[in-house]
């Protein structure tokens, strides 16, 4: 086999990971790796937990499994990888093939050759400019100096006041942070609600836990610009007119493709903006690759192109352009199905696939179902879950996926995204065969129970209604006929007070006098998950009331003011 040069541009991730690939694979070949930061193979999605403490040693973050810093001497050694950190990649001259790169301090440039280039260029975050974006304490949390300015702040951070701009990923979990350093937080979002991979009855459950811990959340408004005094920010302007008091601001808008190196050397962008590949991650250029955050790729749902600057991806990528920059175009991306989680307090957020109005969007015909129940059986420490599936009522093909809640989230997201990659019905993933023992899960785990919902509600059996339908007939002034089947106790200790009859599930074939006459009158039933609610829907059309419904979660999933 013939030696090579392969460089790649970019040692965050998706770099590090095609160059250590390619040189795996062609032992012959010269990889060499140009880095514009001082470090490398840094786990950025765990800037927040460092900034927090949770993560003490800085070095952590640039550490193997072993405990060994990535740094030029381990890439040299161990990957057999020439790591040049402290170098800005400047221009691609794709007639001469070569790479013109500046070294940190200097004035000159240098230029090297390559055979193969993999560009792995990654993101820039998101900061428009507004008024006053100039003034000190405005920061976004992107980089390794990113978080060792932001952890510097947190650590003597007791009693200053912090606003974040963004509920997304990382805006909620540089929240907990701040907030976990005795900070002041007060998120600010322009979309109705945070977290928008999840829908709204979920992600409102999510801002009802994080303004429990103490922060403040303020959705449906934007920034307008800061003010400051001495050069450093005092203030955050929103849209409204408001201003928010502040000693720090965190711009978490989220990032956009770094793609100008790519452009530059007339590659082509696509209307994503992120550098056009094909599945072998090869650019319009057959001797340029390139992977991770600064890419688009295909959405496997939907079919189009999209951005998809998550970690886990820009290493899959970054391992299929190594090895074809290597060895020659033999391995393939399949493209993304949209999977993540974040951790928000003692609660976890995550999904997978397409959401309800993504599923909309792309031309499906959606049903959906929520599923409030324990990750394990209550004799093993069992903790709540939220989910929601979203399938495609013709097929029952799953389309997504949504957990939230303060237990196993991440198994469940990870089942169902299995289940989606595989493009399994609804009525397959109720005969799931997944591994059982009390300690791990339920005798049926709280993903196949959710499945086992959406198939009796595509089958007629269960009839749905969702919290969102029922505070919104609250609103219009209609009422339907309330039940509660619950017991008397868990009535006194938490109720909705909507007007509520409490009829226990037990009594109800015994007081069916006590329901109206009229079997026309929408009757909605529900418990505390509403799996009782659901033995009273079956109960009553037996008896002949012609439209029950169940409201799905039942109070678990009720993201809405309570009575108690």
């Amino acid at each position: 086999m013939p030696a090579k040069r392969i460089v790649v541009v970019g040692g965050t991730a998706a770099g590090p990971k095609a160059a250590a690939r390619a040189k795996r694979l062609n032992q012959a070949a010269e990889v060499v790796l140009l880095q514009k930061a001082p470090e490398l193979s840094m786990a950025s999605c765990g800037y927040p937990y460092y900034v927090s403490g949770g993560v003490a040693d800085r070095d952590q973050l640039l550490c193997t499994p072993a405990g060994v810093v990535r740094d030029p001497l381990f890439f040299a050694g161990a990957k057999g990888v020439k790591a040049l950190v402290g170098v800005e990649a400047l221009a691609v001259d794709r007639q001469g093939k070569t790479v013109m790169y500046r070294k940190a301090g200097m004035t000159g440039t240098e230029s090297i050759s390559y055979d193969k280039l993999i560009l792995c260029t990654g993101s820039t975050p998101r900061m428009p400019r507004f008024p006053g974006g100039e003034l000190e304490g405005i920061t976004a949390l992107h980089s390794m100096s990113d978080a060792d300015r932001l952890r510097e702040i947190a650590m003597k951070g007791k009693g200053g006041k912090a606003v974040i701009a963004g509920g997304g990923l990382i805006g909620m979990e540089t929240c907990e942070a701040l907030a976990s350093c005795g900070m002041d937080v007060t998120v600010v979002e322009k979309l109705p609600g945070i977290l928008a991979f999840l829908d709204p009855e979920l992600s409102m459950l999510v801002e009802n836990h994080v303004r429990s811990k103490g922060v403040k959340i303020l959705t449906s408004i934007g920034v307008a610009g800061f003010e400051g005094s001495d050069g450093h920010v005092k203030s955050v302007l929103l849209d409204d007119g408001r201003a928010l008091d502040c000693d720090l601001v965190v711009m978490a808008l989220g990032v956009a493709p770094n793609v100008k190196l790519a452009r530059d050397a007339g590659l082509v962008i696509g209307e994503t903006g992120g550098i056009v590949v094909d599945a072998h991650m090869r650019t319009s250029d057959q001797d340029v690759y390139a992977a991770g955050d600064c890419v688009e790729v295909y959405s496997r749902l939907t079919g189009g192109k999209a951005l998809a600057p998550y970690g886990d991806l820009a290493n899959l990528e970054g391992r299929v352009a190594g090895e074809n920059a290597a060895m020659g175009d033999r391995a393939e991306f399949p493209g993304t199905i949209f999977s993540g989680i974040c951790k928000v307090f003692d609660f976890a957020a995550g999904s997978t696939g397409l959401s309800r109005q993504k599923a909309l969007d792309a031309g499906y015909d959606v049903i959906t179902v929520v599923n409030a129940s324990p990750d394990k059986p209550g004799f093993m420490g069992a903790k709540l879950l939220v989910s929601k599936m979203i399938a495609d009522a013709g097929t029952g093909r799953i389309l997504g996926f949504q957990c939230v809640g303060a237990g196993e989230v991440n198994r469940q997201v990870a089942e169902a995204a299995m289940a989606v990659m595989a493009g399994m019905t609804v009525e397959e993933a109720c005969m799931a065969d997944l591994p059982y023992a009390p300690p791990f899960s339920l005798a049926i785990d709280h993903f196949i129970a959710t499945a086992h919902i959406l198939d009796n509600k595509m089958r007629g059996l269960l009839k749905g209604v969702s919290c969102l339908e029922v505070q919104r007939d609250l609103d219009t002034g209609l009422k339907p006929y309330f039940l509660d089947v619950r017991g008397p106790k868990e009535f006194e200790e938490m109720r909705l007070g909507i007007g509520e009859k409490l009829i226990p599930l037990g009594q109800l074939r015994s007081r069916l006098d006590e329901l109206p006459a009229d079997k026309n009158t929408m009757i909605v039933t529900y418990c505390r998950v509403s799996m009782r609610g659901y033995e009273a829907q079956r109960i009553l059309e037996a008896k002949g009331y012609e439209h029950v419904v169940v409201m799905e979660g039942g109070i678990m999933a009720w993201p809405f003011a309570r009575e108690k």
